[in-house]
């Protein structure tokens, strides 16, 4: 059995989940940006919370399209709890990435801090992205041995 006949569902998935990804991510950076745009401010405390709140949006998003699309599974109360749970962990992996990424740019003044809010968001979108695939994929989604 060849490499993509034996992992073409997940190969699938991973692509409809980058699908949902971007949609996820113009929400993320939207709204980030916007309270950026309305709120400015360098201060750690308040960009956790404003990403917090873009990232806690995009989240919804994902739960509601990768359900329906990526994963297609059935929702349930089990499902939502271990969801909540998995977005609560990569919550904390995005803010993390962030803040550090945020003080690694600080150190680089060529920059605007535009620049550097946004550089650190990115990398903290990819990470806490595929942390919550792994989690989505294997943990909340889970298909039963039956489902494939």
């Amino acid at each position: 059995m060849t490499f993509l006949k034996r992992y073409k569902n997940s190969i699938l998935e991973y692509f409809n989940y980058c699908i949902v990804g971007i949609s996820c991510a113009v929400i993320d950076l939207g709204v980030l940006n916007g309270f950026l745009y309305f709120f400015p401010t360098n201060h750690p405390y308040w960009l956790s919370f404003y990403n917090s709140i873009a990232y806690s949006l995009a989240v919804l998003n994902s739960y509601i399209w990768n359900s329906k699309y990526t994963f297609k599974v059935r929702k349930n109360k089990k499902q939502l709890i271990a969801f909540i749970i998995q977005a609560l962990v990569s919550l904390m992996i995005a803010n993390l990435v962030f803040i550090f990424g945020l003080w690694l740019f600080g150190f680089i003044y060529i920059f605007p801090i535009w620049v550097k809010t946004n550089l650190a968001k990115v990398i903290s979108m990819f990470l806490s992205s595929t942390a919550s695939f792994i989690f989505n994929k294997f943990i909340v989604f889970r298909k039963k041995p039956m489902e494939n």
